[in-house]
């Protein structure tokens, strides 16, 4: 019979790398918001993301659907484990989606819209982090069933990923700004950017000493011979890459801190999953012990195979229509 569980991982894994790379530009955008203090660079900003933001958030129903559906014993799992930041992620988007809307249409407490934009913004990334470092770092199973507690997912490394997934996030954001403003906000953006990508470089290097100590299958997958000549072109492309995207920032560059920040994002994803590759509930389950029947995956896969050209077609189109520079005299209604 066709293995499914290839195709699935491939849809889940560039699912989820869209949603962090479009979402997070975004809700990066958003925590930039907060340090604005200039209405008109406030409201250029906004008209920034204002025709794509909602959008981008297909991609984490995509996600979440795709894990039930593909890998049941995965999300029966994760959910649980996960289950506070993942509350705390889908309040603060909500959140952030009413603050965006109220601030057009409550004049008289567009500040306090404007912090709640920012705020729920931050929360919904750190929970993002959270969920991150706790899947990083396993979660307690017995049998097919989660056997912690609600709060082990908060530890001091989940919350330092989540820390970072802000730093993270604010980097995306602060390249899309860069492309998409000009004249002394374009300025303004790309030194925030800067102190952005220090956080980062920050947050790359703890997280990379941390992770193989935390998981011995790590330490062995990544410095074992002659895995750790297979795999060395990762970090040394992450360095090259960590260059480019400072010189961006510090050059008149308006695509290359986006660009290289991209790029940054993916080197650091394909690094998370070749250290818990086969896993998807690490350290306890493959991806193929975790998988649905074959007849359960080939009935999803022809809707996804719909589906999914439909969300391509239309956000492809959607940034097609909206590109170029934000300006003063357009907004959002």
């Amino acid at each position: 019979m066709l293995d499914f569980v290839p195709i699935w991982t491939a849809i889940l894994g560039v699912g989820v790398f869209l949603y962090v790379l479009l979402d997070g530009f975004d809700l990066g955008v958003g925590i930039l918001y907060g340090f604005t203090v200039n209405r008109v660079w406030r409201n250029l900003i906004m008209n920034s993301i204002a025709p794509i933001w909602d959008g981008n958030e297909t991609w984490l129903v995509l996600g979440g659907v795709g894990l039930f559906a593909a890998f049941p014993l995965a999300f029966a799992i994760i959910m649980p484990a996960v289950y506070f930041p993942l509350l705390g992620m889908l309040l603060a988007l909500a959140f952030r989606g009413v603050a965006f809307e109220f601030r057009y249409r409550d004049s008289p407490h567009r500040t306090f819209w404007d912090y709640a934009f920012s705020i729920g913004s931050a929360l919904a990334t750190f929970a993002q982090g959270v969920v991150l470092g706790a899947f990083i770092q396993g979660f307690e199973v017995s049998g097919r069933n989660f056997a912690g507690g609600s709060l082990d997912c908060f530890t001091p490394f989940s919350i330092w990923t989540g820390i970072s997934l802000m730093f993270g996030y604010a980097l995306l954001g602060a390249g899309w700004l860069i492309l998409k403003t000009q004249g002394e906000l374009q300025e303004w953006v790309r030194r925030l950017g800067r102190w952005c990508f220090a956080g980062v470089l920050l947050a790359i290097i703890v997280v990379s000493a941390l992770t193989p100590v935390l998981e011995l299958d790590i330490a062995f997958r990544w410095f074992s011979w002659p895995n750790i000549l297979y795999l060395s072109p990762i970090p040394i492309l992450t360095l090259f890459v960590a260059i480019w995207e400072w010189r961006s920032l510090n050059s008149r560059s308006e695509i290359g801190p986006f660009a290289w920040a991209i790029v940054l994002f993916l080197l650091c994803y394909i690094g998370i999953a070749v250290s818990v590759w086969p896993m998807i509930v690490p350290y306890k389950f493959t991806l193929w012990e975790a998988a649905a029947s074959s007849n359960t995956q080939a009935f999803m896969l022809i809707g996804a195979l719909f589906l999914i050209p439909v969300i391509l077609m239309y956000t492809g189109w959607s940034y097609w229509v909206f590109r170029g520079k934000v300006r003063a005299d357009i907004g959002y209604h």
